[in-house]
């Protein structure tokens, strides 16, 4: 009896955390950058042309690896004219100045000088790629960081010019949607307004709906924080399962996965989003809809949104084993 318990559990389903999410290509990138190589990233963005999606996240990925190197800084000195070379450096910049602020802690100021370098590499970036909705992605992402926000104007201009080139960029708007937050420069009621906004406006199967579970993450992570580990937030429960919640998770459902063709694969840079709808799902008690996402995922995994609501893996298995994901 103990041989056959032990085998069950060997046997568990384990949740893939893989960084990227099965892109091989990118993984191999990345790779390249840890060894000091940038050939491998030059040739990975050249591939990818100008699928804006796919684009925005794998360079949001090389940016995070490039960070704790000089890679990037090596490309740029044996390719000095590289469009791509000037986005991911810039890309990296902000990756830099956000692990800068996290090491200060948060409420203590990055210097304004280190943001304003950070901003001006951004749109060097931009000049150097015009067509390039990314440098402007990354203006959005370090907006964040300046001490009482940047000036309303130049936020909505940064944005605007992420619209032209890509309209639906969901990267864009998360980006954005955070820094309309109650933890940054924001409301709650700014946010979700923001949200809902770009959910009506995107086309069917868009994964910009999304941002309205996005932005329901964001609330629980605001009052969870303000909380300061006192325990469960008094009457927080029902956060996932009121009736707006779920009413808005449905939404989010049949305007993007209703909207998908039919069989599609999950690409890699669709999983991070599509965590998010499980996650809402499964805490909204939606067994059917949670089944199906969980399914579509199978073991691909993210960090984000599970590790704000307990331990990642044991959620994701928990659930698949209560909605009976095979």
């Amino acid at each position: 009896m103990a041989v056959r318990r032990r085998a069950s559990r060997s046997a568990r389903f384990t949740p893939d955390f893989d960084p990227d999410f099965g892109d091989r290509a990118l993984t191999e990138a990345r790779h390249d950058i840890v060894i000091g190589r940038w050939q491998g990233v030059r040739d990975l963005l050249a591939a990818t042309g100008d699928d804006w999606t796919r684009r925005t996240h794998r360079l949001r990925l090389l940016a995070h690896a490039a960070a704790g190197s000089s890679a990037v800084e090596a490309w740029r000195a044996a390719e000095p004219d590289s469009p791509d070379a000037a986005v991911l450096r810039a890309a990296t910049e902000v990756v830099r100045v956000f692990d800068t602020a996290i090491a200060a802690g948060r409420g203590n100021a990055v210097d304004r000088g280190r943001l304003d370098t950070t901003v001006d590499a951004c749109l060097r970036a931009a000049d150097a790629a015009p067509a390039d909705p990314m440098p402007w992605v990354s203006l959005l992402s370090v907006a964040r960081l300046y001490e009482g926000g940047v000036p309303r104007r130049e936020l909505r201009q940064w944005f605007d010019e992420v619209r032209r080139r890509d309209p639906y960029n969901t990267e864009a708007h998360a980006q954005l949607l955070r820094y309309l937050s109650a933890r940054w420069h924001g409301t709650h009621g700014a946010m979700y307004d923001f949200a809902r906004d770009a959910a009506g406006v995107a086309p069917p199967g868009s994964p910009l709906p999304i941002l309205v579970q996005v932005a329901r993450v964001e609330e629980y992570r605001h009052i969870v924080d303000g909380a300061l580990g006192r325990g469960p937030v008094r009457g927080f429960d029902q956060h996932w399962k009121h009736e707006l919640a779920v009413t808005e998770l449905r939404r989010t459902y049949a305007r993007w996965i209703g909207g998908r063709e039919p069989g599609r694969p999950v690409a890699p840079e669709e999983v991070p989003d599509l965590n998010h709808l499980a996650h809402a799902a499964c805490y909204a008690g939606q067994a059917e809809m949670a089944r199906e996402l969980l399914g579509m995922l199978g073991p691909r995994a993210s960090w984000v949104p599970w590790s704000y609501t307990g331990e990642p893996a044991e959620q994701f298995v928990r659930f698949r084993e209560g909605f009976g994901v095979v």
